[in-house]
């Protein structure tokens, strides 16, 4: 069997990028398959993830990246060339592989791979939630133009998913939320990695990992420590991710907690961080899945996090490996923390329940649903 993955690019370190190259490397050392992978990003730089030497790749050099630095009229003009290029490019290379199954992230090939005539069954698996995904709010539009857009956006964007031959969403949740399509599954992402050692839970530490972005909610995160602070001045907070940290060192200055907050860059020993940490904070607004949830638990430290859309629900069981918390509820969210924090018996408790829940996310049980998804098509 030959399967084409697009992956767009391997550069920067995040949760997609992540996910794919795992998923192609398990497939490469586990199966006969033959493995061909389609990047997009500038080329002629060195990849953050390491991809089996097995799998055949072509990388377009498009670079879609660099329209996030233009202005909106040049953006316009050149998306239009270059999709016009990556549409041209990736459909020569289909009639030329002719490979059974393609699988796209549903980004911009979604547009025109539904069109392509070369023969392979075509497969989408989205890595964010529907409701927000494609969506529009530009400040300079009024709202009801902003929502007219998004509305015509995705009416194109359903029209394309219905012709799929399989569509792969992470949650159950979010599954809920295509009830236009029949052709949809569920495959939740999984961890390629389980620790031999864990948490005692009993540092004066929390952590948050995650980009340094406004989806993250670390903004909140640092309005909630603030109270966790004003009860627990001995405890700490240490943030770990990729991006800019000015901003939320900043707001940890402002807020008087700069001294107990660390924003640190992204780090390759992730998992030493969870095993030094007893509870792990996860503010975002909303996600796709949020790995990072049960890369933590997997070490046995026990989560706080927002009920926020979609993928929280999927993982934590409340009052049970970690505790649920209204999204962008700023006060329930620091009164969850300070519950953990004064009850260790009941924070190692919730440790210990979550190692046995992240073992559901398991790279075998995970990537034999996708295994038997590709065989039903021979």
């Amino acid at each position: 069997m030959r399967i084409v993955y697009v992956v767009g690019g391997l550069l920067t370190p995040n949760g997609m990028s992540s996910v794919l190259s795992s998923k192609i490397n398990y497939l490469a050392e586990h199966t006969d398959y033959e493995l061909y992978m389609i990047l997009t990003e500038k080329a002629g730089q060195e990849w953050f993830y390491k991809v089996n030497p097995k799998v055949k790749w072509v990388n377009f050099d498009i670079n879609f990246d660099e329209l996030d630095i233009m202005p909106l009229y040049k953006k316009v003009f050149f998306y239009r060339i270059k999709l016009r290029k990556y549409r041209k490019m990736f459909t020569d290379y289909l009639m030329e592989v002719r490979p059974d199954i393609t699988v796209s992230t549903v980004r911009r090939e979604i547009n025109f791979i539904n069109d392509i005539q070369d023969g392979s069954k075509k497969i989408g698996e989205i890595h964010f939630n529907r409701f927000n995904y494609r969506d529009f709010s530009k400040k300079w539009l009024p709202d009801s133009v902003n929502c007219f857009i998004a509305r015509k956006w995705m009416d194109s964007l359903i029209k394309q998913l219905k012709r799929l031959d399989k569509f792969v969403v992470l949650s159950d949740e979010d599954f809920q939320n295509w009830p236009e399509l029949t052709n949809k599954i569920v495959i939740p992402n999984f961890l390629s990695y389980f620790p031999d050692f864990h948490s005692t839970c009993e540092n004066k530490q929390v952590i948050a990992v995650g980009r340094y972005t406004w989806v993250k909610g670390f903004d909140l995160l640092l309005q909630a420590w603030k109270k966790v602070y004003d009860k627990h001045p001995d405890w700490t907070l240490n943030i770990f991710g990729s991006g800019e940290r000015d901003n939320y060192v900043r707001q940890a200055q402002e807020l008087g907690i700069a001294e107990v907050v660390n924003c640190n860059p992204a780090t390759s020993n992730i998992y030493e961080k969870y095993r030094e940490s007893s509870i792990f904070a996860f503010s975002s607004r909303f996600e796709g899945f949020g790995l990072v949830l049960a890369e933590a638990m997997s070490t046995g430290v026990p989560a706080v996090s927002f009920a926020s859309p979609c993928g929280p629900l999927a993982i934590i069981s409340d009052k049970e490996d970690g505790i649920l918390v209204e999204k962008e509820n700023v006060e329930k969210f620091a009164e969850a923390f300070c519950y953990l924090i004064e009850n260790p018996s009941i924070r190692k408790e919730y440790g210990q329940n979550a190692i046995a829940k992240a073992k559901q996310f398991s790279q075998d049980k995970i990537m034999k649903k996708w295994i038997d998804l590709f065989q039903s098509f021979s």
